[in-house]
């Protein structure tokens, strides 16, 4: 049985769109980068931790002999944590509506990166991975970037922007995995679950 550690829509639309039948089961942990965290490090750190912890729920521990059972074999769990960086500096999700209009400030005129960590966690192993994908943003407005902001699709989205709504007109080009950026990179995941 594969369970999604995430309550993303966007992560059930994806998982949904290339196959696969999964239940979803969100965790819930802290999400702040640890002092001086690299990008990398905080996206994989947060997608394990997610994903051990959702399998630590339907899987106790304490529970040996389940653990060892065929339930448990067949269990594997999948947590993912999406980022935005500019100059290796995190963008998570924006605060509120002033600090969306700072992010995309930040972001206008120029390529960052977005980067997904995966961990897929069963009852034999743990595998841990992640994707880079570079973003071009064109030259935006204030008056541009404050009509975004009223829409609120920034509000629960990295870096304060969604490729796939409204801000896809501002990006003429990305280099990089597509899915990446909507938040999980189908071909990674893939992968990551066909060698379970």
């Amino acid at each position: 049985m594969l369970v999604l550690a995430s309550a993303s829509p966007r992560r059930r639309e994806l998982l949904a769109q290339v196959g696969f039948t999964f239940e979803v089961h969100p965790a819930n942990i802290p999400e702040d980068p640890l002092p001086g965290e690299d990008p990398i490090a905080y996206v994989t750190r947060l997608a394990r931790e997610k994903a051990e912890a959702v399998f630590s729920q339907l899987c106790p521990a304490n529970e040996a002999a389940e653990r060892e059972g065929l339930a448990a074999q067949a269990l594997a769990v999948l947590g993912a944590d999406t980022t935005v960086t500019l100059d290796n500096h995190i963008l998570g999700k924006p605060d509120d509506a002033a600090d969306a209009m700072r992010m995309l400030r930040l972001l206008a005129g120029r390529t960052h990166r977005v980067i997904t960590g995966v961990a897929l966690v069963t009852a034999r192993r743990i595998e841990v991975a992640a994707e880079v994908t570079a973003v071009r943003f064109l030259a935006l407005s204030d008056e541009e970037i404050a009509a975004y902001v009223a829409t609120g699709e920034p509000m629960d989205k990295a870096g304060a922007y969604a490729i796939q709504g409204r801000a896809a007109r501002w990006i003429p080009r990305i280099e990089g995995c597509y899915f990446n950026v909507v938040g999980l990179p189908l071909a990674l995941v893939s992968a990551l679950l066909e060698c379970r």
